[in-house]
């Protein structure tokens, strides 16, 4: 079969544009730099993963709302850190047709300061909480440094989660369940991941701490998907959120969020993908199985019922999967479904008829196996959730050797990946690691944190240990 013109072990970046255009996920010609086109593929690929994150919420009594894409100045600079974090990222509007506002609106960068003058408004008392809402909308923010699908963009589909609760411990709360959430969903994507307690001179504008979920791409550097953040009520007392407690006193809510991106089509085409196109798990995938007639003539009929018998089971089994009629050769074919990742493909001419059997094929393999007709869909299935159980098995791997918990910079300065050293707290010896190792600080794990060794900068004894990487 054709491979890509850029091998991904070779020039990963170079590779990755190239997949991302040949599979028709987007159009990257719209004008604006960093708005691109979703095409259908992309598109259902996009609410299929949607739709996983759409069933944790409900599953969670989390409750879906939308809320304007336009943000009043004067909403957005009730929160002063807020405004410092993102004020050089929005976009300005000042003029309605040819009138100049009274006041600017901005574009949401995210929807805090949108959502929480509201929410001042719908709480009042202890019964209204807690408050658990989210929302699927695209968010803006001018991004300087260079483009890339899924992965640095200019208008970004985001899933954002927003709780207010009646003190810090119900918050906390909230954030055990907002990990357990990714976990269940990043393994439906088979996609291992970090958690690291972001620094304080990076966590997000506004928040007590930040927890950032990071992914390990093929080319060594992170991608950061999604993070949790505490707010504590650094947000609800300059918008006024407070409710009236049993005893008949007032106080101020504390917040959480939980947000995520389209970087998660990002890591999924990194991650899994190979020289042949996408891998895409079979959870999300648009087409989970391609059906293949592989005809010879006065052989037609035969061959294309039993491929359309299988489709009809395929679908009453809740599988995805699609009959390829074009005129066109079987190997074309081939060539064109494992370039979009398709997880099964399945081939069926009068020869396996002949043996009342089908032609099953792994996309992430290539394993070629024969199986009975009678009983195929359970069979399908079956092969299914195996793909999806090597997918996650085979990134956990590289993840795990590629994190490197070592004492001193020089023995990090030779690995590749995610690097843990000891860690004084201080900002200036992280800042010097980051130098020394061209990478960024990813945060502190936040289970397994205890180091008794001492700080490779200032030799003073550490408080924990510190990740850094290079990141997108």
């Amino acid at each position: 079969m054709p491979e890509t013109k850029t091998k991904k072990d070779e020039d990963f970046n170079e590779w990755y544009n190239e997949i991302v255009e040949l599979a028709d996920l987007c159009d990257k010609r719209y004008p604006i730099k960093g708005m691109n086109i979703w095409r259908p593929y992309g598109w259902k690929l996009m609410n299929n993963v949607d739709g996983l994150i759409r069933h944790e919420m409900e599953k969670t009594n989390h409750q879906e709302v939308y809320f304007p894409l336009l943000i009043p100045e004067s909403f957005f600079k009730k929160e002063e850190e807020h405004i410092e974090g993102f004020g050089s990222e929005v976009y300005w509007i000042t003029h309605a047709g040819t009138n100049e506002l009274e006041e600017r609106w901005l574009l949401r960068p995210t929807s805090e300061t949108a959502m929480y003058p509201i929410f001042s408004l719908w709480i009042r008392s202890h019964s209204d909480l807690p408050l658990k809402i989210f929302q699927i909308v695209n968010t803006f923010r001018y991004e300087t440094k260079q483009t890339r699908a899924f992965i640095r963009v200019r208008e970004i589909h985001f899933f954002e989660a927003h709780t207010c609760h009646k003190d810090f411990d119900d918050a906390e709360g909230q954030i055990e369940e907002d990990k357990a959430i990714a976990d269940r969903f990043l393994k439906r994507l088979c996609l291992p991941y970090v958690f690291s307690k972001r620094p304080d001179w990076d966590k997000f504008a506004g928040a007590y701490y930040t927890i950032s979920i990071d992914i390990l791409m093929p080319s060594g550097r992170t991608l950061q998907i999604g993070s949790i953040h505490q707010y504590r009520d650094n947000f609800s007392k300059p918008y006024e959120i407070s409710y009236e407690t049993e005893e008949g006193t007032h106080a101020y809510c504390h917040q959480t969020t939980y947000g995520m991106s389209e970087r998660l089509l990002g890591a999924i085409i990194g991650v899994h993908g190979d020289n042949k196109g996408l891998v895409i798990p079979p959870e999300v995938a648009p087409i989970q199985v391609v059906i293949i007639p592989i005809i010879f003539k006065g052989k037609e009929q035969g061959v294309m019922d039993a491929c359309n018998a299988l489709h009809n089971k395929l679908k009453d089994e809740n599988i995805r999967s699609r009959v390829d009629t074009r005129e066109t050769t079987p190997g074309n074919k081939y060539y064109d479904w494992e370039l979009k990742g398709v997880p099964l493909r399945v081939e069926i001419g009068p020869r396996d008829l002949e043996k009342n059997e089908i032609v099953i094929v792994r996309r992430d393999t290539s394993e070629k196996k024969s199986i009975l007709q009678k009983g195929a869909e359970e069979a399908i299935k079956n092969e299914l959730d195996k793909i999806a159980t090597t997918l996650f098995n085979d990134a956990d791997n590289v993840l795990n050797e590629n994190m490197h918990r070592v004492l001193t910079v020089d023995e990090a300065k030779n690995k590749k990946g995610i690097i843990e050293l000891p860690w004084c707290g201080n900002e200036g010896c992280a800042l010097e690691v980051e130098d020394i190792l061209e990478g960024n600080t990813l945060g502190e794990p936040i289970e397994d944190t205890k180091c008794g060794h001492s700080c490779p900068i200032c030799s003073k004894p550490s408080k924990t240990w510190m990740r850094f990487a290079r990141t997108y």
